[in-house]
Parts: C-alpha cells; structure tokens; sequence
C-alpha cells in the first residue's frame, strides 16, 4: 500500500481500495530517481505472504501465536491477489523505464516437512503460505528466499517443534538445515532460470556461540544446494544490529549488540567470524575459532 495508507475495516473483513495498484505505483514513481541510481536489485514487497497472513488476523481469520504450533492462518485472498497486481504492475513499470533493474520480491518460506499421514496436509499448507507466492516469482529476475526454521505436518496438521528441540528466542525451533531446503524447495517452484538471493537467514539467540554454530551449519548446506546447480546469487545475514522484532526488542538476531539505555553499539564475536569468511570468497565458512 502506498505509504500512510491504511485499509479499512467493515464487518471484521479488511477493505482494500479498488485503486490500490495505481496508489503503489504513485509511491513507486515518487522514489523511482533513488531505485534507478541505488544498485540492480529491487523488491518490491517483503514477505507478501506474512502480510496476507496479517490481513487475515486483522480480519479476524486467525492468529499469529498459532505459528508456535498449529501453523499460520491462511493468507488473506483479498490482500494477496492486490498485493500480486501491485508487484507485477511496478515490474513492469520499472522494466520499461529502467531496463538494467532486476525486479522480484521475497518471501519467507515455511521449509514445510510431511510427516507420515501428513502429506496432503503439507501440500495444502505449503500451497497457501508460500508456493502460490513463489510462483509469482517464476516472472522475475530473481526471489528471496527467507529462511530460519521448519513446519513439521502430520495427520492432525501443523505440530509444535519437538518437546525436547531447542528453540530461539522466538519460540522457533533451532533447525539451520532450514536455509538449504527451503533454497532446494524454492528452485524446485521456480525453476532454473530464475536466480535465488538468500534475503534472510539467522537466529534470535542471547548466545553468539550458538548463532555461529547456526550460521555455520546453514552456510553448509546452503553451499551442498550450491553444488548440487541450485544458482544462489548471495546471502544477507539478518541482522547486522540487535533491532525491534515482533513487537519489542527481546529476539536478538544482530551481529552488533545495541544497548538501548546509550544506544551503544557492541560487535559481537559472530561479526568477526562472518566477515572473515565472507572475505575468503568460498562457500564453506571457516570453523568457529
């Protein structure tokens, strides 16, 4: 939506403005001279799939806390088929006026896991909260793939991490092989011509020993998705600095500690240890010092 731009509400569903494309591409026009001189890349939606996922909370379809076990509710259809015409109008429109941009946009993906009885729980789940999003990507220069955690489904649908998983400082479960399959799972959607850039990929941990271990580990098989052709373009970390997630500052996920009393900032170890990997230019990361 553009920006100051609040949908409505009436009898609990979220109303959308007919004009909701032309309002976005007014915003888009508006900061076109910064998107044509600021690099190649441009999103132009972050994680449509959670912000249809909370249109339908605001509608009252769901709620967020069943991501903890239960899984997310379904994207709202109405906010998702605006948002779809909206990335695929300023597509266009950048295309046309700036050829040298590379246009997609990122979603985070659910890395969803079948369990025995479970599969075609899965495929429902995976189709709503992310393929139908992913298949959009098939007509951009590249997606973003945002990955942290699993969803496991059984026959009883979406279950909570294992009672004796360790979990992040989000309540996720603590699982790096996340990044190289949701990479897997993504090039499988939107076939070999589209480029993936990995947007996201950490951990909310108050201990920099164990977001090293599990940079290291996703780093791993991001690098085995690598080998096996899948064509992975880069990879941003979330986050550099310890930031506002999810409604406060508790989930730490930065490479920097920030003290929010002076605003000081403090490099953690895991800084260092990326950097000098990023440095030596290969795909497997150097072990923990």
């Amino acid at each position: 939506m553009a920006r100051g731009h609040r949908p409505g509400r009436t009898g609990g569903v979220a109303r959308l403005p007919q004009d909701a494309t032309a309002r976005f591409l007014a915003y888009v026009e508006a900061i076109e001279p910064v998107l044509a001189e600021a690099g190649r890349y441009v999103v132009t939606f972050n994680e449509p799939n959670m912000v249809g996922v909370m249109a339908a909370v605001r509608a009252g379809q769901g709620s967020l806390t069943t991501g903890l076990g239960g899984g997310l509710p379904t994207p709202h259809d109405p906010t998702v088929q605006a948002l779809i015409a909206a990335h695929r109008a300023t597509r266009d429109y950048l295309h046309a006026r700036h050829p040298h941009l590379l246009v997609g946009w990122t979603i985070a993906n659910q890395v969803v896991q079948a369990l025995p009885g479970g599969e075609a729980g899965a495929q429902t789940y995976r189709e709503a909260i992310e393929d139908q999003f992913l298949r959009v990507s098939c007509e951009d220069d590249f997606v973003g793939v945002q990955s942290y955690t699993r969803n496991r489904v059984g026959p009883e649908g979406v279950l909570p991490p294992p009672e004796d998983a360790p979990r992040t400082l989000t309540g996720w479960e603590y699982y790096p092989p996340a990044l190289g399959e949701a990479v897997r799972h993504t090039a499988e959607v939107v076939g070999p011509a589209v480029p993936i850039l990995v947007t996201e990929n950490g951990i909310a941990t108050a201990d920099d020993a164990q977001r090293i271990a599990y940079t290291q580990a996703a780093l791993v098989g991001l690098a085995a998705a690598m080998a096996d052709g899948i064509d992975v373009r880069g990879y941003l970390h979330w986050s550099l600095l310890d930031n506002y997630e999810w409604g406060h500052y508790g989930p730490t996920f930065g490479l920097i500690a920030v003290d929010r009393a002076t605003f000081i900032r403090t490099p953690k170890p895991s800084l260092s240890w990326l950097g000098e990997w990023a440095k030596r230019g290969e795909l497997e990361p150097p072990a923990e010092s």
